[in-house]
């Protein structure tokens, strides 16, 4: 599994998940750590300018200790009505591309789906 951050000057993070590991609100926040540094290294002046999220409604995504991390960082997260699939730009505009460019290839393990991915990003 695949989690991407990107805004409209590129991809800011990418962070694979463990085969048979599922995103917990924890890890999430372990995610959202990296991604605050990750904006730091490659866009200084986002942070002080704010940062808006844009993410569903999933567990993860909404559980206490991810707000709480979110409300420490002093981000605002969107609302996102469930079932819009006008507000999922990952998916057209991310994934769609990114499949139709892996598609018909082999791959002989998990590191080199990794390094197919991060080199199309």
């Amino acid at each position: 599994m695949l989690t991407v951050f990107w805004d409209c000057q590129g991809v800011l993070l990418t962070e694979f998940q463990q085969c048979g590991h599922t995103i917990t609100s924890a890890s999430y926040c372990t995610i959202l750590t990296k991604l605050r540094a990750a904006t730091r290294r490659k866009q200084p002046g986002l942070l002080t300018k704010g940062v808006l999220l844009l993410h569903d409604n999933a567990c993860p995504h909404s559980a206490n200790q991810t707000t709480a991390t979110l409300r420490s960082f002093q981000r605002e997260v969107l609302q996102h009505p469930p079932y819009s699939p006008d507000l999922t730009p990952s998916d057209f505009h991310l994934f769609g591309p990114l499949k139709h460019h892996l598609s018909g290839e082999c791959f002989p393990d998990d590191d080199a789906v990794e390094r197919a991915v991060c080199t199309w990003f």
